[in-house]
């Protein structure tokens, strides 16, 4: 096998996209005769990333677009082969890969919904060996882009409604891929722009942003000033935001102030990147009233709380590091029933409800008063809103892709709707999911099943 030094990852790669097992475990389904048995699978978060009260479900539109053109090509079956690893495998399962589309169905929350430990954020209903082989795509895009999606969502509840909030990542995020979906995520979570030049263009907006130390440091080592830095920019870019510490910031200021107050500069806003943001935020409002103050730096929702409570005069962030890294989501994504049996996993610590389930949310006027986890076959009641909705049906979506817009309002709407105890940032109380009594009678008679061997 040759290598591929460019590693990019394109649509016709979907379907490799995938851990070895997947494919392992398929070849075994195709052996023993139990490759088409309808299987249903649900993707849920065991738990809640530490100091998180909620997550914000998002990803579904790149699941369903991965689903939708995944494939086998005849040169990927090949390269299989090549591998000598699935020497034993069956005739019929080079048949399925060959001939394989996804044909199953798809329900899912919407994208910029808030959910909880153990809530189903997505359920694939479809033939056994094409619900197992897509497991690890789906784990990929919906876990990184809801980790994304929740920290963009508290920063926005925390700097508050109207604040300017800039996506800085892509230098940080994991890989080219994760910069493009963070960028995404953080869009759809209600950030107003993205550094990302192709992520803005891909998705319909103009890339945000101001410069960079090395421009100033260029000129001033050449030319002569730092002031004259900012003349270059300005000839060819005016009016923008010039980054103001590469040297002294208070300093900078002043000298922008003058160059304002004489009329030789129009300026849309100034950026600090270091220092003590609230004293230097403060000494250069003094400065430059009226001109926006643009923070960074290594910024996260408990550092834009830190900045306001503590008075700095900042009026808009740009958010890095700190959104594009963190704890991972632990979303996972289990076998729930298989030609009609319910079943589930018992190990310690990894527990999971057997059976087809729905969230039903439970509103008091705007606000969420109670979760119910219960079974696709229970109906709402006292008012209950079903959360998961059919996206995919029989391999193809059922409505069209919404805008980012769109979802951004969602998001903002759920987690206004969630108690203040769950939005807080010091040790948040995540909303208490009932498990309904039908999935509770269903999960005991599953463990007895088990147990029996039956």
């Amino acid at each position: 096998m040759r290598e591929d030094l460019q590693l990019t990852i394109g649509p016709s790669d979907y379907s490799l996209l995938t851990d070895l097992y997947q494919l392992t475990m398929g070849a075994c389904y195709a052996g023993v005769g139990m490759d088409t048995a309808p299987a249903s699978f649900e993707l849920f978060p065991r738990r809640l990333p530490a100091g998180f009260g909620y997550l914000i479900a998002m990803g579904l539109a790149q699941a369903v677009d991965y689903l939708e053109k995944w494939q086998f090509s005849s040169t990927q079956l090949d390269a299989l082969r090549s591998t000598g690893i699935f020497d034993g495998a069956p005739a019929s399962f080079w048949s399925l890969l060959a001939d394989g589309q996804f044909r199953g169905d798809v329900w899912a929350v919407p994208e910029g919904t808030a959910v909880f430990p153990h809530e189903p954020v997505l359920r694939v209903e479809a033939p056994l060996w094409q619900a197992q082989l897509v497991e690890t795509y789906l784990l990929n895009t919906i876990n990184y882009q809801t980790l994304c999606a929740t920290k963009s969502a508290r920063m926005g509840d925390v700097a508050g409604a109207g604040v300017p909030l800039l996506e800085f990542g892509t230098r940080r995020a994991f890989s080219p891929q994760a910069a493009v979906w963070a960028a995404r995520a953080a869009l759809a979570a209600g950030f107003h722009g993205t550094s990302n030049v192709l992520a803005a263009i891909k998705l319909g907006r103009k890339p945000v942003g101001t410069m960079a130390h090395a421009l100033v440091m260029a000129i001033a080592a050449t030319e002569g000033t730092e002031s004259q830095g900012f003349a270059v920019f300005h000839r060819y870019f005016p009016g923008s935001p010039l980054l103001i510490d590469t040297y002294d910031t208070v300093a900078a200021a002043k000298g922008l102030a003058e160059k304002v107050r004489s009329g030789q500069m129009q300026l849309a806003g100034v950026r600090l990147d270091s220092g003590d943001l609230v004293a230097l935020s403060q000494e250069v409002r003094s400065l430059l009233p009226g001109v926006p103050i643009f923070a960074s730096g290594d910024i996260d929702e408990w550092e834009i709380a830190r900045l306001k409570s503590a008075g700095a005069c900042i009026d808009g962030y740009g958010i890095g590091t700190k959104l594009v890294t963190g704890s991972p989501v632990n979303g996972v994504y289990k076998l729930v029933e298989i030609d009609g049996i319910p079943t589930m996993k018992q190990s310690r610590d990894k527990v999971s409800y057997p059976g087809r389930k729905q969230i039903f949310r439970k509103f008091e006027g705007s606000q969420v008063k109670a979760d119910r986890l219960g079974m696709v076959s229970e109906s709402p009641v006292g008012g209950e809103v079903p959360l998961l909705q059919l996206v995919m049906q029989q391999g193809r979506r059922v409505t069209a892709p919404e805008p980012l817009e769109a979802i951004a309002q969602r998001t903002a709407a759920s987690v206004a709707s969630l108690p203040a105890a769950t939005r807080r940032l010091d040790n948040p109380t995540p909303l208490s999911v009932e498990i309904s009594t039908e999935l509770q009678q269903l999960t005991e008679k599953t463990k007895l099943s088990i147990a029996n061997g039956s």
